[in-house]
């Protein structure tokens, strides 16, 4: 059986056009959850669903390595990192990275996230204007350092910030957004190969628990250290996602804003509904597209064939949203997910699949921690307006965010 195909030389300017739907769309019009199509002038199969993304995570079947553009590597990856890695090497790394996610270590994280917004909230309540996406930014990238151990100087901060959020804005970007991105991903990376380089030649001595003593000491399956490059590449791959954080933040704060009633729940009703919320968001708003990954081997799925070697992306948005796994899927309604006894498969905002072994994101526990700590207390310890602004945001700039950065003002703590 043949895989259904979208016609035409190349469609790269409608993925462009369409962003986030653009897979979404075509599911639809095909009435199928497999296409295949051409970009950048390369065949590429589409699919999306729960089933598909398990076959999508069989490391038999497909691989991330020389996957990722140059372009996506020289702005939001780096080279060489653990998202381009397979087989035993890549659940080694992966190792790495899961080792900070002990109760300890996000107990810790709690604790750092409630400290930095209390810091921030007390600042706000002097300033006539908040942008509260930009300040959420700048309190991730605190949080982010503090946790990793990586030393962040005051007036260093805005220079921090910009650059890690510059090198995720670049993600799907051409022209000056992807420029910004890489002169960013070069400053970011000479910053930390210094830190990691003093931690070497013993100048600068972390705590051992903190994701800087790790990579600076990290040893591969062979017993070597992790050369410079690649180590910093690594420990950014800890402050970045962080970063990232700060746009589902805004997210849920928009949400609190469009749907009030969440708000009031929020204050009352405790951990359960925070959580409910936080995954509500995650689902609910744009954040990541699509995920690529290359064919293994040949192989035969729901008697479609995949050859080796083909780009195949999955539409992590459109499963997100797909009205076979979630009823009024275009509908903010955290309550969706109580009791929700959901797959690795279907609700796969940072990827699927298994944590410790396969190539869903490592930190999805520190995502969802944030998160609960950071919109409680928008909910719980601070009054703000919101004045009249722009608050729409694009299906087609990727990442997206509401056009006015989401504005609040008269801020005061509870």
């Amino acid at each position: 059986m043949s895989i259904p195909h979208e016609k035409g030389l190349d469609h790269t300017c409608n993925m462009l056009l369409e962003g986030y739907n653009y897979i979404g769309n075509r599911r639809k019009r095909f009435g199928s959850d497999i296409f295949q199509t051409r970009l950048l002038g390369e065949n590429v199969i589409c699919m999306g669903g729960e089933e598909a993304a398990q076959i999508f995570y069989d490391e038999t079947k497909f691989k991330r390595k020389g996957v990722a553009p140059e372009r996506v590597k020289k702005t939001l990856f780096g080279k060489k990192g653990v998202q381009g890695m397979d087989g035993s090497a890549h659940k080694h790394r992966k190792q790495l990275f899961m080792s900070f996610m002990t109760s300890d270590r996000i107990n810790d994280l709690k604790d750092i996230t409630e400290r930095q917004w209390a810091i921030a909230a007390a600042d706000w309540e002097q300033r006539r204007k908040v942008v509260l996406f930009q300040e959420a930014e700048k309190i991730m990238c605190r949080i982010a350092c503090t946790w990793a151990g990586v030393p962040l100087w005051a007036k260093e901060l805005n220079q921090r910030t910009n650059d890690l959020s510059a090198m995720i804005d670049a993600f799907g970007a051409i022209g000056p957004r992807h420029w910004r991105g890489r002169a960013a991903r070069n400053r970011s990376e000479q910053w930390i190969r210094t830190i990691i380089n003093q931690v070497r030649n013993g100048e600068y001595h972390p705590n051992e628990n903190t994701a800087l003593y790790a990579m600076a000491w990290h040893r591969d399956l062979q017993g070597n250290r992790l050369n410079l490059k690649v180590a910093a590449v690594e420990l950014l791959n800890i402050l970045r996602p962080i970063v990232a954080i700060g746009r589902y933040v805004t997210f849920g704060a928009l949400a609190m804003h469009n749907v009030p009633e969440t708000q009031q729940k929020l204050v009352t009703e405790g951990d359960d509904y925070n959580q409910m919320f936080v995954q509500e968001v995650r689902r609910y708003y744009p954040f990541g597209p699509f995920l690529g990954a290359r064919v293994h081997n040949d192989f035969m799925w729901s008697g479609y064939h995949f050859k080796k070697g083909t780009l195949t992306l999955l539409d992590i948005y459109g499963t997100n949203h797909d009205p076979d796994l979630w009823d009024m899927p275009d509908e903010f309604r955290p309550e969706r997910f109580k009791d929700w006894q959901g797959s690795p498969f279907d609700f796969i905002p940072q990827g699927g699949g298994d944590y410790a072994m396969g190539h869903r994101c490592a930190g999805e526990w520190v995502t969802i921690e944030i998160m609960k700590v950071s919109l409680e207390f928008l909910a719980k310890r601070m009054d703000y307006y919101v004045p009249k602004q722009d608050l729409r945001f694009s299906m087609t700039r990727i990442p997206s965010m509401p056009k006015s950065r989401f504005i609040i003002n008269g801020v005061t703590s509870k």
